[in-house]
């Protein structure tokens, strides 16, 4: 009797680019793989997560209506159980950080080769972590930071300003804000100067922090 067939790995491929969707589909599909779902905006992969029992989400960091990593955070909110791996062109820390603070458990770039993306998909569906090492115990340290000086900060944000620290918390950049908000760079950067000064913060990744221990 032959040894029964493993069952494939079955992937939700969220990218807001077809092209990147159909190269994507047909690498997987050629290594055994099967692609449940596809999304190019963050509403239709939040939706889709809800339909769907994709093993893994591959998804970019980047999406015409908003981020992955808030994509992320939604889903792991509603399906904890969900793995997902962000496959993108953004390499700045700023971004890693927001999906290891969303509990993304990879982070990869397009220019990755072919083969190590499937091993890389294999390794986070098998419940380990490709996340660097460094960067998640940064992310940890600085969660502790935020826990231990929570307690003065009570600080009043305007709606404007909450907008502005969760897109910050979601890894997007002052260019990315502008867009999304309709508002010049200048705007958005003075909005962040104001948005430090009340919360006593330097730092972009200490805002992020802020945001997602405030919402724990």
């Amino acid at each position: 009797m032959s040894a029964a067939r493993p069952t494939p790995i079955r992937l939700l491929v969220v990218d807001d680019h077809e092209v990147v969707r159909v190269g994507l589909r047909t690498l997987l599909h050629h290594h055994g793989m099967r692609i449940v779902g596809e999304a190019g905006t963050k509403a239709a992969a939040v939706r889709a997560v809800t339909r769907l029992k994709s093993d893994l989400v591959l998804m970019d960091v980047r999406l015409p209506d908003g981020s992955g990593v808030e994509a992320a955070r939604e889903m792991l909110a509603r399906y904890p159980a969900t793995r997902i791996l962000f496959l993108t062109s953004y390499p700045d820390e700023e971004s890693t950080l927001a999906a290891v603070l969303a509990g993304a458990q990879g982070y990869v770039l397009k220019t990755i080769d072919p083969d190590r993306l499937i091993q890389s998909i294999r390794t986070v569906c098998h419940g380990q972590s490709i996340l660097d090492p460094a960067l998640t115990q940064r992310a940890r340290n600085w969660l502790n930071a935020g826990s231990a000086h929570a307690g003065p900060v009570r600080a009043t944000l305007a709606p404007q300003e909450e907008r502005i620290l969760a897109l910050v918390a979601d890894g997007l950049t002052n260019k990315a804000i502008a867009a999304a908000m309709s508002l010049s760079d200048k705007t958005v950067k003075n909005y962040l100067a104001n948005m430090f000064r009340k919360l006593h913060i330097s730092r972009r990744t200490q805002a992020a922090t802020f945001f997602v221990k405030r919402r724990a």
